[in-house]
């Protein structure tokens, strides 16, 4: 063979190149033993490719997405003026309760929990069985176009005069209150699915997107407060921005499936492109891409403790917020405005949710490492304390337990750490699943952990129905 003909494979780099060693094949021409040669470089020809998320787009949306799935939820919680407006009693015939209210006004928050709670866990746990028959797309334009219809609607009973039919007003509240937790929960579900399987940032960002639709819902209430508005136009306020954002989360999600970034992530394009060498003058072609089975038991083992921790702090959280939190009334003597107005929208809800979220983002800075998931347990179980120390707050009203916490400052104190602590482990718990499964099984996983999260509040909220009878 002619020695000055150039039989280095097509593409392959030179011997000039110092990241790469010298070509085995070369290596072995030079030492004359060409024949007896057989060398399997198993080097990929090209570095992995990866598309740049530019300006940070992909983590903004994420975090939009995060925001909108429990937003509205937030909003319909805040409007609780509106809701009772549109349920107050009328005429003498209607009978009232012992707190002065009517019956459909007594009882409306307590259907509405379990028209939110049931529905949103029976769905949560549902979907990482179904999810891969059902394409990501149609998951989510569907869950967010019936979020969307449904809310206009809301929006637009605002402005219609119901008081001849508040029963049926009623019952039909809570049909949209259902089909809206349904389309949460799936939102919810797919949200996690997909930024499973991108890097831990961005499922901080859609865990902080969370924790930010507490802190909006919670603003746009003192604001209205502030501004002096009518029940009506408050509640028009709240579903008018819900409708915003879902509709801007429609828009910013078109447009992240169809960027590379996305796609590259959810296996739609190409990681790298490899050519392997077997005996001299054999190349191997590109191998078809491997289908792993999934196995849900198998994923549920590497899962179940961080799983765990996840469901009791929502327990915990829900056990007592908002059903008795929001009964927390200010033993401050001096301005009555702050006691009587601000003291439950700033500290019950503001405060916690700003603790929230600032608990996440503190997660990223003071990790836990997933090997050490006992102590991440034992925090979670720690937190038990603080169900105990808000019921010995000064909860109104109260039939038995007595009140041993009067202090403002110290309420401000267990809601700082009740918040922070919260945030914490939620995102700690969802920021360690890329490192515990296959990168075949993160989809499912974090879906898994969004069920342990609903069956949480599910749990806490109907445990929070005896907590209160307990007062």
């Amino acid at each position: 063979m002619d020695s000055s003909v150039n039989t280095r494979p097509l593409l392959q780099r030179s011997d000039s190149d110092s990241d790469f060693d010298e070509d085995p094949i070369a290596a072995a021409r030079k030492e004359g033993i060409e024949d007896e040669v057989d060398i399997k470089d198993t080097r990929p020809l090209f570095n992995n490719w990866e598309p740049a998320d530019r300006y940070s787009i992909g983590y903004i949306i994420f975090y939009i997405l995060g925001t909108v799935i429990l937003l509205p939820w937030f909003f319909f919680i805040t409007a609780e003026e509106y809701w009772m407006y549109k349920f107050r009693p009328l005429s003498n015939n209607v009978t009232i309760t012992d707190n002065g209210r009517s019956e459909l006004q007594a009882s409306f928050t307590s259907y509405m929990t379990i028209a939110a709670t049931v529905p949103s866990t029976l769905f949560l746990i549902i979907n990482p069985l179904i999810n891969h028959k059902i394409s990501l797309n149609v998951r989510m334009h569907g869950s967010l176009a019936s979020m969307l219809i449904l809310f206009i609607v809301t929006t637009v009973f605002v402005k219609v005069d119901t008081d001849l039919w508040q029963e049926e007003f009623f019952f039909v509240t809570l049909a949209i209150i259902i089909l809206l937790n349904i389309a949460s929960a799936i939102l919810q579900s797919a949200v996690f699915g997909v930024v499973g399987r991108f890097p831990a940032k961005y499922i901080a960002g859609t865990m902080r997107g969370l924790a930010l639709g507490g802190i909006i819902a919670a603003v746009a209430k003192i604001v209205s407060l502030f501004a002096g508005a009518s029940p009506t136009i408050s509640a028009l306020a709240y579903f008018i921005m819900a409708d915003a954002f879902i509709v801007l989360s429609i828009l910013a999600y078109m447009f992240l499936a169809s960027t590379l970034f996305f796609k590259y992530h959810c296996e739609e394009l190409p990681r790298h492109c490899s050519i392997q060498y077997e005996p001299v003058h054999t190349v191997e072609k590109p191998t078809s891409p491997i289908i792993r089975d999934i196995s849900y038991i198998t994923i549920l083992k590497k899962i179940w403790v961080q799983g765990t921790v996840l469901w009791y702090c929502f327990v915990v959280m829900f056990t007592v917020y908002p059903a008795v939190t929001v009964l927390v009334k200010s033993s401050y003597v001096g301005n009555p405005t702050w006691k009587e107005v601000y003291f439950v929208p700033v500290v019950t809800f503001l405060l916690y949710s700003v603790c929230d979220y600032l608990g996440r983002i503190l997660s990223g800075y003071i990790p836990i490492s997933e090997k050490r998931t006992w102590s991440i347990a034992a925090m979670s179980i720690a937190r038990t304390a603080f169900v105990p120390l808000i019921m010995l707050c000064n909860a109104q009203p109260r039939q038995h337990l007595p009140v041993l916490i009067k202090s403002d400052t110290l309420y401000i104190l267990i809601t700082i750490a009740f918040g922070l602590s919260n945030g914490y482990l939620a995102n700690l718990t969802f920021i360690s699943i890329p490192k515990i499964v296959a990168s075949h099984e993160q989809e499912v996983a974090s879906t898994m952990l969004a069920a342990f999260l609903g069956v949480g509040i599910a749990c806490g909220s109907g445990l929070s129905l005896l907590v209160v009878e307990l007062l």
